[in-house]
């Protein structure tokens, strides 16, 4: 097997997962946050593999072609992504870590209290819609991929849109876990520049929500006109 295809798109696989984005927004915002960010970095990387399965269906394809359902798609993700950065903005002043013992209930249970309770499955499902519901992604790889196809490969090919979607998949399983790694390490010992890192992780999903749904917006009036 010819794997300069492959390593092509590796190159641009990984350019794009160092790339800050909301990915990289969401990721360092859960860095910050008490408890593990794995479930957040695991979520967020099942985005890819839904849009690698999508994509090796064929349906990236046809997803293409019908722009009215990508808009709608896109109002959704941005709507999503809105509502997602003003939870995160709006908890700015609760970043950072402490190193004081826990409260326990009498049961020996760590108490939670107040809007900051959350749960890795509660985390997974953010991380799989920030990654997941956009559909620009899943046109990127639907507009990628196909380039480095090469139907003559001793590979399917299903084969290889699988393998390049793992690819991709495996760089951002690494990238975000560092990006999570390093926002805790470097910002947990001093929580102001925390809240102050938190409250830009909002801003940005706030921004890049926004801009996305000006976009969508302007192109479903255009279409109705």
């Amino acid at each position: 097997m010819d794997l300069t295809p492959l390593l092509g798109f590796a190159a641009i696989s990984l350019t794009l997962a160092l790339t800050p984005g909301a990915d990289w927004a969401y990721t360092i915002a859960a860095g910050l946050r008490p408890g593990s960010p794995a479930p957040s970095v695991a979520g967020l990387c099942a985005g890819y593999v839904v849009h690698t399965a999508l994509v090796a269906a064929g349906l990236g394809v046809l997803l293409a072609a019908r722009s009215d359902l990508v808009a709608w798609l896109s109002v959704a993700g941005a709507l999503y992504l809105l509502w997602l950065g003003f939870m995160t903005a709006r908890g700015w002043r609760s970043a950072g870590f402490t190193s004081a013992p826990q409260a326990m209930l009498p049961s020996g249970e760590p108490l939670h209290a107040g809007p900051g309770t959350r749960g890795p499955a509660l985390d997974f499902l953010k991380g799989l819609g920030t990654s997941g519901i956009n559909p620009k992604a899943l046109l990127l790889f639907a507009a990628v991929i196909p380039q480095f196809i090469r139907p003559d490969s001793t590979l399917p090919v299903v084969a290889q849109t699988v393998t390049m979607g793992l690819t991709h998949l495996a760089f951002t399983i690494v990238v975000y876990s560092l990006v999570a790694v390093a926002a805790r390490r470097l910002l947990a010992a001093k929580p102001q520049r925390a809240q102050v890192v938190t409250l830009i992780s909002g801003i940005l999903m706030l921004g890049i929500g926004g801009l996305l749904l000006a976009e969508q917006g302007a192109t479903l009036m255009s279409a109705a006109a």
